[in-house]
């Protein structure tokens, strides 16, 4: 077997026979002859017949196998003393060395034995047996000591052989003992440090932090334990060497013989072995340790560079998102600050992605054996880097362009209701003159300078000035005041004709071309009259719709003969888009309240839900399940049975009037629902939710999707009624229209109702409320100071006023900011009427924008300026139903 072979192959060494060298049949005693030949000794020995043959051969075996290859090639010199012994153990010493001795041999001395007739039989012996002993050197026979010292200098020989040689025994077992125990360590050193060289070569470099650091700490261990090992071999080799040249160390006299010259060359030579094993292997270790030292930089490299890019990747989806450019400047400053709040949102994460390619480039520097891998993720890092800064860039270009838009639609829009008014205000009877025609044309001539000042001379530059960033919706919005300024320019050069015909003539008065507003107090139809409430409902939620001052100047609008274009879509499209729109409502509602409302009830979600958010789900979503219930089990089903019939759509809507309540709980609870989203909006909860649902918009954007419904469905009632004028079912789909616009403005109501504060009693007992608006009020009591009534006819008081069936409430409007969000409207109590005691004067003398309510026989008078002729004209229609009717029921 192999273990075998390994024994057989294996040298002797002195720890395998160190029994039979310590009974000293044979030495080495490190004399040497005259020419270097290695002198063996074989003292007296008693037993040496009896020595058995195998420990004879490993003994001598082991002797010459001690001197160097150069001293050993000489051949080996032995002196055989059996001065005290007779010829036969002469004879079988000789014959034992002849038959086994593995050295080459170059003499025999054998000091016979010193008795007379032992020397003579020996001396004949010699003659009769030379043959018999089979060695092809000379056996030298030697009476004395005194003979030997004529063929070896005294020097090489022990004191036992009359010489000055020191040779003590156990301490030469002990040097080669030591010296080959040494040899051993020296040998399984580096077969260690071998071996554990081509576990470092072999190993595979891990693909994660961990275990690559765990590795390296295992290398480094591994290192250590095998560095102490060297420490120890050296530190023993020192030893021996001292131990060896002790007695030159001792004694300057003494010298160290051949043979412990040759042990210090041995031990010396195992020494430079471990030095070069020693930095071959510190050369290697240095390399290997660069290399997991670089491995486990890489691999923090790559983790960090996962987690930085998939924050990026994060945040350039979340950019990607916010495609809306806005409709309004309020809207398109709320995207503006929303961009901001993005950016700085994004700026951690960019110095963070910036830092990391600059760590890779500097691994680079550092020549890292991984450039392929790591120069590419730098690479990407910057790319996206870029990408945001760029992006983001052209977000704020485009909303700032938006944003300039709007501002300048707002102007327009300001500009044409400020020349719409100024025409309806100046009286016809002063006109007549001609002085008061020349100051009509003065004023017009000074309003028209001010187009020049908005720009807004070319209507139609201005409008191609912004074409490139115009949605669909905003584009039809740019046209209808577009068309709305050329309208108006239309109106202002009829009237300079007329006005200046008037100044050029005086014989008969000539009435101008538009007729003063007041003189046509009739109201519009109902059925499309919006309340200066509901539109500001509508604009809030991105409809288009005309201001309160343009409804000022509606019936100007209509006395210059201005009609309303109509859209060329067919009713199934119409039905289509909204069934389409409903289909996608549904969903949304349905994915807000499956990824948000049931989330907040998940047991592995609610650590992440923030306290201030704890048992608040029905704040922040008030009643949305149940908007879903309708909208999903009877509204979509039932517009879904208008494709084929879309006459029946108008019937939809008033069928389910009562039903389409339900918004204006929601709309009065979304401020509290608001406030609660800007309190908690940043949590973990919610951005793990948006991420599971894989929504672009944040959920306030999709709270806001009821609000934002409820009007879209009047746009395209108005859409069908366009599609259908003077056809059959146009009667039912003004009547739908009515309806929503009806619950629109019960929802814009209820809204500014439920921010009434300081009035002691419920409002739900008031009745139904019934207008609500802002105006200028003057009081007149007749019970108070003089003073106080002439200066309460100057001073006007802001009024927000509510109107119920059984009370009118006058409340002061405040606005307060909310976080740096947009202001919110609160309403203080002041005073209340009851109408059941109230009248009315319709005209106020000198402003036909006034109106009077008193109470008590008009012991309390409270002059009503609107902010047009047809609010008070609203408003007064109203007023007047319900004293009618506190009259029929008394009747």
């Amino acid at each position: 077997t192999d273990e075998i072979m390994q024994q057989e192959i294996r040298p002797l060494v002195a720890v395998d026979i160190i029994e039979q060298l310590h009974r000293q049949f044979a030495i080495l005693s490190g004399g040497r002859g005259k020419d270097g030949a290695p002198i063996i000794t074989f003292p007296e020995f008693a037993g040496f017949s009896e020595i058995p043959d195998d420990d004879f051969l490993n003994v001598v075996t082991y002797l010459t196998s001690i001197p160097s290859l150069e001293a050993a090639s000489i051949g080996f010199i032995i002196i055989i003393d059996r001065r005290r012994d007779k010829w036969s153990a002469v004879k079988a010493s000789l014959s034992r060395i002849a038959g086994a001795f593995p050295g080459n041999l170059q003499l025999v001395f054998v000091l016979r034995p010193s008795r007379f007739i032992q020397r003579a039989i020996a001396d004949i012996g010699i003659k009769l047996y030379r043959d018999d002993f089979k060695m092809k050197v000379p056996i030298i026979m030697l009476n004395s000591v005194s003979d030997l010292h004529g063929y070896i200098d005294k020097s090489q020989l022990t004191r036992e052989l009359g010489g000055t040689l020191e040779y003590g025994h156990s301490q030469w077992i002990h040097h080669r003992t030591a010296i080959e125990n040494f040899a051993m360590t020296v040998k399984t050193t580096a077969q260690m440090l071998q071996a554990f060289g081509t576990d470092l070569a072999e190993t595979e470099l891990p693909n994660d932090v961990q275990c690559t650091e765990e590795l390296l700490s295992s290398h480094t261990d591994h290192h250590s334990k095998l560095k102490d090992e060297l420490k120890l071999a050296v530190k023993q080799g020192a030893t021996l060497l001292t131990c060896i040249r002790e007695p030159v160390t001792r004694s300057a006299n003494s010298k160290l013989s051949p043979d412990e010259l040759e042990n210090v060359a041995t031990v010396e030579r195992l020494l430079a072995q471990l030095d070069e094993t020693e930095k071959a292997f510190d050369q290697f270790w240095t390399k290997h340790h660069l290399k997991l030292e670089q491995c486990l930089q890489l691999r923090h490299f790559e983790h960090d560079f996962r987690e930085v890019k998939l924050t990026l990747d994060n945040l350039m989806e979340t950019q990607a998102g916010f495609a809306d450019i806005g409709d309004s400047v309020t809207r398109v400053e709320n995207l503006l600050k929303e961009q901001k709040h993005l950016e700085e949102k994004g700026q951690e994460p960019l110095e963070k992605a910036q830092s990391l390619a600059l760590h890779g480039e500097q691994l680079i520097q550092n020549n890292h054996y991984a450039v392929d891998s790591i120069r590419p993720k730098c690479v990407e890092l910057r790319r996206i880097c870029d990408d945001f800064t760029n992006e983001t860039k052209k977000k704020y270009d485009i909303l700032g362009k938006s944003l300039e838009l709007h501002k300048q639609l707002d102007k327009a829009s300001q500009w044409c209701e400020a020349g719409i008014y100024l025409l309806a205000s100046q009286a016809v009877d002063k006109c007549q003159s001609q002085e008061g025609a020349e100051t009509a044309l003065v004023e017009i001539e000074k309003f028209l300078v001010t187009a020049k000042e908005h720009q807004l001379s070319n209507p139609k530059e201005f409008y191609n000035q912004f074409d490139m960033i115009l949605t669909p919706e905003i584009k039809a919005n740019a046209q209808r005041i577009v068309q709305k300024l050329e309208d108006v320019q239309e109106m202002f050069d009829k009237r300079q004709v007329s006005l200046k015909k008037l100044a050029a003539k005086q014989t008969r008065p000539v009435q101008p071309v538009a007729p003063h507003p007041e003189s046509s107090p009739k109201r519009a139809s109902p059925k499309i009259t919006r309340p200066a409430a509901v539109e500001n409902l509508g604009q809030f939620c991105g409809a288009p719709g005309r201001g309160a001052a343009a409804q000022n100047g509606n019936h100007a609008l209509h006395s210059q003969g201005l009609i309303e274009k109509c859209i060329s879509k067919s009713q199934g499209h119409i039905i289509n888009e909204l069934i389409e729109t409903e289909r996608v409502y549904v969903e949304e509602l349905q994915s807000i309240i499956e990824g948000y409302a049931s989330e907040m009830d998940n047991p592995s979600l609610v650590h992440l839900i923030p306290s201030a958010l704890q048992n608040k789900k029905e704040i922040l979503f008030g009643n949305l399940p149940e908007i879903y219930d309708f909208h999903n089990r009877i509204f979509l089903k039932e517009i879904e049975n208008c494709i084929e019939n879309p006459e029946l759509l108008a019937r939809c809507f008033l069928k389910r009037k009562e039903d389409l309540q339900i918004y204006e709980k929601y709309c009065q609870n979304k401020p509290r629902s608001e406030a609660l989203w800007r309190q908690c909006g940043d949590s973990i909860f919610f951005q793990e939710c948006q991420r599971k649902l894989d929504h672009k918009l944040s959920l306030d954007a999709y709270l806001l999707k009821p609000v934002q419904r409820i009007t879209k469905y009047q746009l395209l009632l108005k859409e069908m009624l366009k599609c259908s004028k003077n056809s059959e079912g146009t009667a039912e789909l003004e009547e739908a229209l009515a309806t929503m616009l009806d619950i629109i403005k019960s929802v814009n109501d209820s809204m500014h109702q439920i921010a009434i504060t300081g009035y002691e009693g419920d409002v739900s007992e008031l009745g139904k409320l019934l207008m609500q608006g802002s105006f200028n009020v003057w009081t007149d009591h007749k019970k108070g100071h003089n003073k106080v009534k002439d200066l309460a006819r100057f001073k006007p008081m802001q009024r927000h006023l509510f109107l119920y069936t059984k009370m009118l409430l006058f409340c002061k409007k405040r606005e307060e900011n909310t976080d740096g969000h947009e202001k919110t409207a609160s309403y203080s109590f002041k005073n209340s009427l009851k109408m059941s005691t109230v009248g009315i004067t319709e005209n106020v003398k000198g402003d036909n924008k006034k109106f009077e309510i008193w109470y008590n026989g008009r012991e309390e008078v409270y002059i009503i300026q609107a902010s047009s002729v047809e609010l008070k004209n609203t408003w007064i229609s109203e007023i007047r139903k319900v004293l009618t009717g506190q009259l029929e029921a008394c009747r």
